[in-house]
C-alpha cells in the first residue's frame, strides 16, 4: 500500500472515529445515569427535545426539490464508498519482494525493495537502443507482479523495434529476476516534443 493510500486510509478512518465518539458522547447524555454523572457547566441534551416537529415537517413538504436532493446526496455517497472500496482492492505498487525461499524478514529470509528493481529496469530499458527516457511502477502482488513502463522514444526511432528489444532484453531478464513469480509488462510509448523552429 502507498503512503499516499496510508495516509487517506488513516484520516478517513480518524473523522469516522472522531465523529461517531462525539456522536454517541452526545446522545449518551440524554440518559439519566450520564447526565448525573455529568460536570454542572457541561453541555448536555434534553432527553425531552423535539428535533423534528410537526410545524417543520410541514415546512419542508412545501418545497419539491428536498426529496431529490436527498436522494442525490445519498447516490452520491454510495458512489464515493464504492470508489473507495475498489481503489481499496486494486493492487498498489509493490514495496517488498522476498528472494529466494522466500521467507519473511524477520525468519532470516532476503526481501529486495519494489522501488530498486523498479528503478533496475527502468535503467535497463535507458539503455536499449532507440529509447530517450524511461520510467517503471512495480504494481500487483508478490506472486504476480506488474510493470507499468513508459518510454520514451529517441528522435527517428521505430516503435515496433524498440518493442522487440525490449521483450527480448530487458523483460526478459527481469522475468528471470522474478521468477518463479510472473511478470506481467505493460509498455506505453511516448515521444518528447520538439522546440518550435524560429524563422527569420
Amino acid at each position: 500500500m502507498s503512503g499516499l493510500r496510508s495516509a487517506a486510509n488513516r484520516a478517513v478512518l480518524l473523522v469516522t472515529g472522531a465523529l461517531a465518539v462525539l456522536g454517541g458522547a452526545a446522545l449518551a447524555t440524554t440518559a439519566d445515569a450520564v447526565r448525573q454523572r455529568l460536570p454542572q457547566g457541561w453541555a448536555r441534551l434534553d432527553p425531552d427535545r423535539l428535533w423534528l416537529d410537526g410545524a417543520a415537517l410541514d415546512r419542508w413538504r412545501a418545497h419539491g426539490w428536498w426529496p431529490a436532493a436527498v436522494i442525490a446526496a445519498l447516490a452520491l455517497g454510495v458512489l464515493a464508498f464504492g470508489a473507495c472500496a475498489a481503489y481499496e482492492i486494486r493492487p498498489g505498487r509493490l514495496r517488498r519482494l522476498a528472494l529466494g525461499d522466500e521467507r519473511p524478514l524477520k525468519d532470516g529470509g532476503i526481501t529486495l525493495s519494489g522501488t530498486a528493481f523498479a528503478a533496475a529496469l527502468a535503467e535497463r530499458a535507458r539503455s536499449t537502443p532507440g529509447v530517450d527516457g524511461a520510467r517503471v511502477r512495480l504494481l500487483g502482488r508478490p506472486q504476480r507482479l506488474r510493470a507499468h513502463v513508459t518510454v520514451t522514444l529517441a528522435p527517428g526511432a521505430a516503435p515496433a523495434a524498440v518493442l522487440q528489444r525490449l521483450a527480448r532484453d530487458t523483460l526478459a531478464e527481469a522475468r528471470a529476476a522474478a521468477a518463479p513469480r510472473t511478470l506481467q509488462a505493460e509498455i506505453h510509448f511516448e515521444v518528447r516534443p520538439h522546440a518550435a523552429r524560429r524563422l527569420r
